[in-house]
């Protein structure tokens, strides 16, 4: 049985969404909300690499990548349906 004290808190994620030029970069917390790490807000860079590199700042060293598509935002895509992979940074 897994205690609820190994449970993270928070879990370091990267989104980006086709079309679209910058990936967001923040933690996704216990609520399912999409915040920006610590007292910091939600970071925007230009590129995977980048989000990589900030989380690596950050002294994290793996996270999970979201793929959205524009057709997903508009029609509110269900949480189950999402497509997220675990990435080292």
């Amino acid at each position: 049985m897994i205690q609820s004290s190994s449970i993270p808190s928070s879990e370091p994620i990267i989104i980006a969404v086709a079309g679209a030029t910058h990936y967001l970069v923040g933690v996704i917390d216990s609520s399912d909300n999409f915040i920006g790490l610590g007292e910091n807000s939600v970071e925007v860079v230009n590129s995977i690499v980048e989000a990589k590199a900030y989380l690596r700042g950050n002294n994290i060293f793996s996270a999970l990548l979201e793929m959205d598509s524009a057709f997903d935002e508009m029609c509110g895509q269900s949480k189950k349906s999402r497509y997220r992979q675990r990435i080292l940074c």
